[in-house]
């Protein structure tokens, strides 16, 4: 077996400032529990902030200090994100509890011996899961051990090394410090005074003597981490439906500001669709409001704003974009100070595969995510498109509708027409009297060359719209060409020729 540990020691601090600015994220931040700090960044670190101190005494030190509340489901929901994102690589993913009661949990580990040669190498599949947790917005601390609880001691270690044997294993252990275990937050201090700086130290007493002291908890640990008793882990499981939270800071007043923050969602939102390879058919954000900053009864508790695609899809930079514009037509009864993210309908299926030139189908993909931006932006009704009719009469052939992207991007969605001569796209209405000299029909005093035809067309009797044309395809002095056709209609309002297309 090789087990990964990916250890997130910042978790807590990063799921706070995951909302905030850049700029408020580089001021001193802390995180309190029964008024006692519990994690401080390296700008609160650099002040004097420590873990452990009180809260009086941290504000006395850095007074501009930003103090937030421990909260330990907002941990949860951040390294559950972590684990949807390892659930990609391997089905046998579990988390690490916390060696300290006191700390949520901040370790998740990965069985990845049969996902070794599917992603190419140990190398490749641990640079694939940094790349896939990097989007998260979290710092991780990698190791590999062929035990799960080995693997997440030496992720903990002052330096995370990868080992794949048991006497590599066995090595690495030995180096570290006893107070990492879990038996080392109640004996750590006990450890000191007895000069035990190392694994190695502690194992070289007496098992007796130690299971008497420091009770036989101690024993079975130190036995699953160097695998000399088994360490059977639970995988976890995917949850059916996507739902995370994500409480801000600080009010948002503007839709920019809600983006930023609906940004680490879709990021979860993405993990847990790689999770399962499968893409999305449409979300929805809601937008809670605070009772107290609501101007009037009338305003809601929450706006809730749905976001369909087209085309299926997992891409979480797409989804920021049609999120975007959709919240730039929005405009918030009230400032928003806690944002959901829920998925709508899942497609199984991989995401397509990169292409390293164009091809017809990613032609189709782009001309999709133009459709669905301006939709996004404009509205349904606003964005249409030609679609074929059922009709040989040229003005009759088409008709404009709303843009469906899926029928764009589809080759053989569209409703399927007989093989048809060639068409001008472009079509005059009404269609242009010509004059004639003799039989050929003028053009800006000119005679136009007919270079094909007669195409007969004789349709509309149904409708009483009845048309009798032999249509020619002409060539004016230029040398554009041009589509006309000439009535057959006896002497009256529909002989004589005319102009209905220019060929582009």
């Amino acid at each position: 077996m090789l087990w990964i540990a990916l250890h997130l020691p910042w978790l807590s601090l990063e799921a706070f400032a995951a909302t905030l600015t850049s700029d408020q994220a580089a001021a001193p931040l802390a995180l309190e529990d029964a008024h006692h700090i519990a994690a401080a960044n390296a700008a609160a670190c650099a002040l004097g902030v420590e873990p452990g101190q009180k809260r009086a005494t941290a504000l006395a030190l850095a007074p501009e200090l930003r103090l937030s509340q421990a909260d330990a489901a907002r941990d949860a929901a951040a390294l559950d994100a972590v684990v949807h994102a390892a659930l990609a690589f391997t089905p046998s993913v579990c988390v690490q509890p916390a060696f300290d009661a006191q700390r949520s949990a901040d370790t998740v580990l990965l069985e990845v011996r049969a996902s070794l040669r599917y992603f190419g190498g140990p190398a490749k599949l641990l640079q694939g899961l940094r790349d896939a947790v990097a989007p998260l917005g979290h710092r991780v601390r990698v190791a590999s051990a062929p035990t799960p609880l080995g693997a997440a001691l030496l992720a903990r270690g002052p330096k995370p090394v990868h080992v794949h044997d048991a006497a590599a294993l066995r090595r690495a252990l030995d180096a570290l410090p006893p107070w990492l275990l879990a038996s080392g937050v109640e004996h750590g201090e006990a450890w000191q005074g007895m000069g035990l700086a190392t694994l190695a130290a502690l194992r070289r007493l007496p098992r007796a003597g130690l299971a008497r002291r420091f009770g036989t908890a101690l024993l079975d640990e130190l036995d699953r981490a160097y695998g000399e008793r088994p360490d059977p882990r639970v995988a976890l499981a995917l949850p059916p439906r996507f739902e995370s939270r994500l409480e801000l800071f600080t009010r948002a007043d503007s839709a920019e500001q809600v983006l930023h923050a609906a940004a680490l969602l879709l990021a979860r939102l993405a993990a847990w669709l790689a999770a399962q390879h499968a893409q999305l058919r449409g979300f929805t954000l809601a937008m809670q409001h605070e009772p107290r900053w609501r101007s009037d009864a009338q305003v809601p508790a929450q706006t809730l704003l749905e976001v369909a695609l087209a085309e299926p899809s997992r891409d979480a930079a797409h989804l920021q974009v049609l999120l975007r514009e959709r919240l730039a037509q929005v405009q918030l009864p009230a400032p928003t100070l806690e944002l959901s993210l829920s998925s709508g309908e899942v497609v199984p299926g991989a995401a397509p595969s990169g292409e390293l030139f164009p091809s017809a189908a990613s032609e189709r993909e782009g001309l999709v995510r133009l459709v669905e931006r301006l939709q996004a932006r404009l509205g349904t009704a606003r964005v249409q498109t030609l679609y074929p009719v059922h009709d040989h009469r040229p003005e009759r052939a088409s008709v404009l509708q709303p843009a469906q992207p899926a029928r764009l991007g589809q080759r053989g969605a569209a409703i399927e027409l007989p093989v048809m001569p060639l068409r001008p796209a472009w079509l005059l209405d009404p269609p242009e009297p010509l004059a004639t000299r003799g039989e050929l029909p003028l053009l800006a005093g000119r005679t136009l060359q007919l270079l094909s035809g007669p195409e007969r067309i004789e349709a509309g009797w149904w409708d009483h719209q009845l048309a009798e044309r032999d249509y020619f395809i002409a060539e004016d002095a230029g040398g554009a060409l041009l589509w006309l056709y000439r009535g057959r209609l006896p002497d009256g309002a529909g002989s004589g020729w005319f102009l209905h297309g220019r060929f582009a």
